[in-house]
């Protein structure tokens, strides 16, 4: 496709009066006045034949076969050489349809010689599935009077998946201290709720652990020794509802849910415990039945992709007592949801409380840092007066619901979404160690 340019169209508008102009001279020259405007459309050909012809790029599309959520992917372009022609400008545009961040131009510039290669960048803001419809090429004329649009078709679908590498890599980086140790099985003793042996009193030690029997016994001081308890049940449990669909720091809460999650998982797999899936709203979307060994990660993975956006209120009456009639043993329970304010958060106190006689429970939330912005905002306008009341009222609700919930003895989270995975898995560590499940 040839297009004419701005500047081409500027000097075909400049015919017109040129036109006038000799017509008001002599009437007789009126054959001259369209010789400008003639000039011009000729110029325009003669610079689309010294562009470079659509027919000689060679375009080759690479997309990722799929997109983690909170990284940045990009499509390959690579175009080969085409020797008789010249280097110039090019710009690149994607079309392509799904929730993720807008596309934006690429200039760059291409050197006909050698071959050159692009990335386009994709950006998801959501799980699901993009589909990248074609690419869109476009460049001027030496003269800067022809512009070509050339299209080539993709028509490719890509997966948009949680973040599984972020959460291997973090998790490898846990358990890197075990490298040097072998593949040997190893005994974590320590501040566990599992007895292992019994050990000579030394200075240090917990006054708390010594066994006075054992010691009156053998006539020295003899102290306890423990190893972290295995084989727990864990549970995530994530609330679907509209609450979690919404934005923070560019990512759904529910993603963020879900990429902590799964490196929790890792951890908990890889310390012989029991891990097991639970997604709700108004109804019950997914289960899992708690499973131990490596491989069952692969199948929480594809649970949570699985785990849809639902705008619907979340009814947790029915999603956690529909829980707790599928546990039949103590285990972890880390719930993530989010919440508004104390009336609508009644319901939800009465149902964890319920949930939490029988189990530990970890009630996970995610900090909104524009809220907080909003309440720490000068007072500089009447908007913003407004807007930190509202924001105040908001924190102090949560506030007070936190307490209430911890008073129930129920552990809460509520941190940063850039701290949320660190923050769970030190809870994680703290509850194994203080033998709570």
């Amino acid at each position: 496709m040839i297009l004419p340019t701005g500047r081409a169209v500027t000097l075909f508008a400049l015919a017109a009066p040129s036109a006038l102009i000799l017509l008001a001279y002599d009437t007789s020259l009126w054959p001259w006045s369209l010789d400008f405007g003639v000039v011009v459309l000729i110029a325009v050909l003669f610079d689309a034949l010294l562009a470079w012809p659509g027919r000689r790029m060679d375009l080759k599309v690479e997309l990722p076969p799929r997109l983690y959520i909170g990284d940045a992917g990009a499509a390959v372009l690579t175009l080969g050489p085409a020797p008789p022609l010249r280097a110039g400008r090019l710009t690149i545009l994607a079309e392509q349809r799904g929730d993720l961040d807008p596309p934006t131009p690429l200039a760059a510039r291409i050197d006909a010689s050698a071959e050159t290669r692009l990335e386009l960048p994709l950006i998801p803001r959501r799980r699901g599935r993009i589909i990248v419809d074609r690419i869109w090429l476009r460049w001027q004329g030496p003269l800067g009077l022809a512009r070509i649009v050339k299209r080539v078709p993709v028509e490719r679908a890509i997966d948009v998946v949680p973040n599984v590498r972020g959460a291997q890599s973090a998790a490898l980086q846990f358990f890197a201290r075990d490298a040097i140790y072998g593949v040997k099985v190893q005994q974590q003793r320590g501040a566990g709720s599992e007895f292992d042996a019994l050990r000579e009193f030394a200075p240090g030690l917990d006054h708390r652990f010594i066994d006075w029997k054992q010691s009156a016994k053998h006539r020295k001081l003899l102290s306890k020794e423990f190893q972290t308890e295995r084989n727990h049940q864990v549970v995530l449990a994530f609330d679907t509802g509209y609450l979690m669909a919404e934005p923070v720091e560019g990512m759904p809460r529910l993603d963020h849910a879900i990429n902590a999650a799964l490196m929790l998982a890792w951890i908990s797999l890889r310390s012989d415990d029991l891990v097991g899936l639970y997604g709700f709203d108004a109804v019950v979307r997914q289960y899992a039945s708690p499973a131990r060994g490596m491989p069952s990660f692969v199948r929480l993975q594809q649970a949570t992709a699985a785990l849809d956006y639902h705008h619907e209120e979340t009814n947790f009456t029915l999603g956690l007592a529909e829980l707790a009639a599928r546990l039949n043993k103590r285990a972890l329970v880390i719930l993530f949801t989010e919440f508004v304010d104390t009336v609508t958060a009644e319901l939800l106190l009465e149902s964890v409380q319920r949930l939490a006689r029988r189990h530990v429970l970890v009630f996970v939330t995610l900090k909104d840092s524009l809220l907080q912005k909003s309440f720490d905002a000068p007072p500089d306008r009447f908007e913003a007066v407004a807007e930190s009341v509202v924001a105040h009222d908001l924190l102090r609700d949560r506030g007070i619901v936190l307490e209430r919930l911890q008073r129930l003895g129920v552990h809460c989270l509520d941190v940063p979404s850039g701290g949320l995975s660190v923050g769970l898995i030190n809870r994680y560590l703290m509850i194994k160690q203080r033998g709570l499940i």
